[in-house]
């Protein structure tokens, strides 16, 4: 597929990567319903690791195998699909080439809870390039007391990554003990979060959608004193990718807990409208059947797709 002129203009952005890596953002662009438009609907499969088999899959028994969710990726026409090590090999053969593939690098369970959580490297640039894939993926943890190693670890793999020509996609989720837990989702700290993430090299950012809550004072003084609307989901989202450079970087939006259809199209609606760049759509994809998960994914591009 050649360049469309949306497509062109958002690698621009990235004038100093090097060809390999430029070539992997435009396979994600470029793929599936979206394809061409600037926009993106990615399946991320790491909640098996994250939260646990059972819950992650038991409302759809089908996604305990792997390859259900790499079919997932490509019924529903989605720009790519992510997912760790382990998963990443029981499929990356079989479907080759059929979808842009990101490889999850760091990965945490849930058996102990921590007010300040670090991931632990689960994964390698090699093992990206081996399993043919786009990009690398990487989450922080802006707010816990180990956020510093967390960056420096990111920074060491982002390098290594634009070296040998992958991108650069970012999960960025503030959490700790300085943070209340409406403050993981504060109009303030998600787009510190967001801001954070591109510095550190991100092409792709990804954050959770922000309420209208602010969490640091010092934040609100400046909020207040200029007049910045956080009113709407579109306003906050707005604020968001305008905290990303001015918008030059890519920033796509989490699907988060399990919720009704009617729900997650409002949220996607205010997303599109505040000129976010797409979503990642998880549990409240592949927990539904099949046939729901397709329909669903397929509403979501819609939406995006104008």
């Amino acid at each position: 597929m050649a360049l469309s002129p949306r497509v062109a203009a958002i690698l621009s952005w990235y004038a100093s990567d090097n060809p390999g890596t430029r070539a992997n953002l435009v396979r994600m662009l470029n793929h599936g319903r979206l394809g061409g438009t600037g926009k993106m609907v990615i399946l991320p499969v790491d909640q098996g690791f994250e939260h646990g088999p059972a819950r992650s899959f038991a409302p759809n028994p089908a996604g305990y195998d792997p390859h259900y969710h790499f079919q997932l990726a490509l019924d529903a026409g989605c720009n790519a699909y992510a997912a760790p090590l382990g998963q990443m090999e029981a499929g990356a053969a079989d479907f080759a080439g059929q979808v842009p593939l990101i490889l999850k690098l760091n990965n945490s369970d849930s058996l102990l809870g921590s007010t300040d959580p670090c991931s632990a490297v689960t994964g390698s640039v090699a093992d990206a390039l081996r399993l043919g894939c786009a990009a690398i993926g990487y989450t922080i943890y802006p707010g816990s007391s180990h956020r510093n190693q967390m960056y420096e670890d990111l920074r060491e793999l982002t390098s290594e990554a634009k070296a040998k020509g992958l991108a650069v996609v970012t999960w960025s989720y503030p959490r700790g003990a300085g943070l209340s837990k409406a403050g993981e989702t504060a109009i303030d700290v998600v787009a510190y979060a967001a801001h954070i993430a591109a510095q550190l090299g991100a092409h792709v950012v990804k954050v959770k959608p922000p309420t209208a809550h602010i969490e640091q004072d010092a934040a609100r003084k400046v909020y207040e004193k200029h007049g910045i609307p956080v009113g709407t989901m579109a306003e906050r989202v707005r604020h968001v990718v305008q905290s990303t450079f001015g918008g030059r970087r890519i920033v796509i939006f989490s699907g988060g807990e399990a919720k009704s259809e009617a729900d997650i199209l409002a949220e996607i609606q205010g997303i599109h409208d505040g000129g976010g760049f797409g979503s990642i759509m998880g549990r409240n994809a592949f927990q539904r059947p099949h046939a729901d998960s397709v329909a669903l994914l397929h509403r979501i591009m819609d939406v995006y797709a104008g």
